[in-house]
């Protein structure tokens, strides 16, 4: 999304694109996200500072499996990180999850994949009244999560099989766009949702986010005008702490019980969202909730310089992200949209994805695709999901108010 910039006067088009520079940003800069080079495919790919399948303490040096474990089971929260797209990122939350459950049954798992509103399917699915495909679809998945179920299902069935409750962390899109567009304060009281507000970012915070926010923003500034009391970097700011503060209140409302024998909760979520205890870990500090401790999985082969004490209570080992096409059994353009403004309004443009290459932007609007006008959610979807390895497909899009023809080339074998 290299073109898609905040308006200065903060005009509702650009909304959206504010929330899609979010996203990505805890899909990548924030998560660390590193795709792999051909010879790391070729080889197996090692780094002295966290070895496959270990654990290492930033700042500390390696701990046993038992010792992490033992030392998470004893917190009221635990926070495990992920890349959204890394299928070996959710292997490593479900190992984690299993060997956590051992030791504290009266778990209960939040994930920010589900927004608060289908709360009560969630309920259902644990008590076994729904299919898989019932369930995904009743929780709208493909539009309010999109990326691929099969990485996520695993965990959503193990919960099922052990009858742990599950809590949707995340909040209505329309809530975020308001935040965004106006800032926390200007949103009045009775449209927030339940939401206070959250606690002040620190300065280590800003200075974090702020070059991810300048490179999505030099059209409209020049570089090195930007600086942490600018307006729109602090509507970029309230956005995301709305998106911290909305899950932890979640986390520490399935805290607030009322017999002693508190329950572990367990939060699955983007990195960007735990990294260095900025996001969600410091709006439950808080709310009063100290001891919650924080582990990410740990792509071998990075850079080691980002292995700095406070980064996480503990990471483990995995094999970085490789894309693996012949896992999907239908076609992705990679999209995150609602539909909205006369289409399918995008909201977020993966990386790497047939969207990004063939010059999608986050806030354009898909009106056609392959000739067909796009009203409903499954108008895209479906002719994507069908469409032909190896073939073009033609989409009219709306961007800034002009129409334009872009045409989206899916690859022979697979999807990106």
């Amino acid at each position: 999304m290299n073109n898609n910039q905040l308006s200065k006067n903060h005009k509702p088009k650009f909304q959206y694109g504010l929330i899609g520079i979010l996203l990505l940003a805890s899909c990548s800069n924030l998560d660390n996200h590193r795709i792999p080079t051909e010879t790391d495919k070729k080889s197996v790919v090692t780094a002295d500072c966290v070895p496959l399948a270990s654990w290492v303490a930033p700042g500390v040096g390696e701990q046993s499996n038992t010792e992490v474990i033992a030392n998470a089971a004893q917190h009221s929260v635990v926070l495990l990180g992920e890349n959204h797209i890394n299928r070996e990122h959710h292997r490593w939350q479900l190992q984690t999850l299993a060997a956590l459950y051992t030791l504290r049954p009266d778990m209960v798992i939040g994930f920010e994949m589900f927004p608060r509103r289908v709360q009560a399917v969630l309920d259902k699915w644990i008590a076994g009244e729904l299919e898989e495909k019932e369930f995904l679809r009743e929780v709208q998945w493909n539009l309010v999560w999109s990326f691929d179920a099969s990485l996520y299902l695993p965990l959503f069935h193990f919960a099922r099989m052990n009858k742990i409750p599950m809590r949707a962390l995340n909040i209505a899109t329309s809530l975020r766009k308001k935040v965004t567009a106006k800032g926390f304060d200007n949103v009045p009281e009775e449209e927030r949702g339940g939401i206070t507000r959250p606690a002040k970012p620190s300065k280590a915070y800003l200075d974090f986010l702020l070059p991810i926010y300048q490179q999505h923003d030099r059209e409209n500034k020049k570089e090195g005008e930007i600086d942490h009391d600018d307006a729109d970097f602090r509507l970029f700011i309230a956005g995301q702490q709305l998106w911290d503060r909305a899950m932890a209140e979640v986390i520490y409302s399935a805290l607030d019980v009322t017999d002693e024998n508190k329950p572990l909760v367990v939060g699955v979520m983007g990195r960007g969202h735990i990294v260095h205890g900025y996001g969600v870990p410091h709006q439950l500090h808080d709310l009063g909730v100290k001891d919650v401790i924080s582990l990410l999985p740990w792509d071998v082969g990075q850079s080691c310089k980002r292995l700095v004490p406070g980064l996480a209570d503990a990471v483990f080992g995995v094999a970085p992200y490789v894309s693996q096409p012949t896992l999907q059994s239908y076609q992705r353009l990679g999209i995150r949209f609602e539909i909205a403004h006369g289409g399918a309004h995008i909201l977020q443009v993966e990386k790497d994805s047939i969207a990004e290459e063939s010059q999608l932007q986050a806030a354009d609007v898909i009106i056609k695709v392959a000739g067909l006008e796009v009203k409903g959610t499954n108008d895209l979807i479906k002719v994507i999901k069908r469409h032909a390895p190896g073939t073009w497909l033609p989409l009219t899009v709306k961007r800034d108010d002009q129409l334009i023809e872009i045409i989206a080339k899916f690859p022979a074998v697979g999807n990106k």
